[in-house]
């Protein structure tokens, strides 16, 4: 551990080779893991040491090596985790990524590691700890405007850590086309857009911060204070685990 650069850990996603543009067709069966590199920047333009985590593995294996972890955007969580039947407008699902990351927020729970839930990580960090999803909502998709645009406003409640971060309010991006429902129990409303729908998460008591804008996309990303505070909580806990 290197409390200087302390270690967090990325997911990201598993696609054939066919479906990326210039891989030779006879690889097209092929498993290639996907990670998108602006998270990794981020992370490290904080002060952090990026490592990809592949799915294929159990979650336990990273046991004792990390010190903290972002659940990336990506692919819908599969609708059978809360309970409900899937809409007919939702992504197919990603049965592996749904197993090794919720295992990965079992094993951040054990080891008392900062989490940072981005989209689908907001997303998924709210069913795992219990609640549910809207499926669709195409309002929020913005895929007409450049991912770097602010097309919202979160308005953050005041008392957050949320809030300690960014203040009032922050313009943000939107690519997201599912958003929270029932809220997780013991799970608080961190900021919501201006039509009230819920854009971030906190667990209280817990190093644990959620948001559905993707601020690695954003031109503010290198100074971002989410990723300043990812990387501050892992380095406290890697110097922690030092002086034990």
């Amino acid at each position: 551990m290197n409390p200087n650069r302390p270690l967090i850990g990325l997911t990201g996603r598993t696609k054939r080779a066919s479906e990326i543009t210039g891989i030779v067709s006879s690889l097209g069966p092929a498993e290639v893991d996907v990670y998108i590199r602006a998270y990794a920047r981020a992370i490290h333009e904080a002060g952090g040491l990026p490592v990809h985590l592949p799915g294929f593995l159990d979650p336990s294996e990273f046991a004792g090596y990390l010190d903290g972890i972002v659940l990336t955007g990506g692919a819908d969580v599969d609708p059978s985790h809360y309970g409900a039947v899937a809409d007919p407008h939702a992504y197919d699902p990603e049965p592996e990524r749904d197993r090794f990351e919720l295992g990965l927020i079992e094993l951040a729970v054990a080891e008392d590691l900062p989490v940072l839930g981005i989209c689908r990580g907001t997303q998924l960090l709210n069913v795992w700890a219990g609640g549910t999803l809207r499926q669709h909502v195409p309002e929020h998709a913005r895929y007409d405007v450049a991912t770097d645009e602010a097309v919202d406003v979160a308005l953050i409640e005041p008392g957050t850590m949320l809030h300690d971060l960014y203040g009032d309010r922050l313009p943000i991006n939107s690519l997201h086309h599912q958003t929270v429902d029932r809220l997780a129990p013991g799970w608080i409303v961190a900021a919501r857009g201006d039509g009230g729908e819920v854009e971030a998460l906190e667990w209280p008591g817990h190093d644990m911060l959620a948001v559905q804008w993707h601020p690695e996309l954003l031109g503010t990303r290198s100074g971002d204070p989410l990723f300043g505070w990812i990387v501050e909580r892992a380095r406290a806990r890697a110097s922690a685990q030092i002086a034990i």
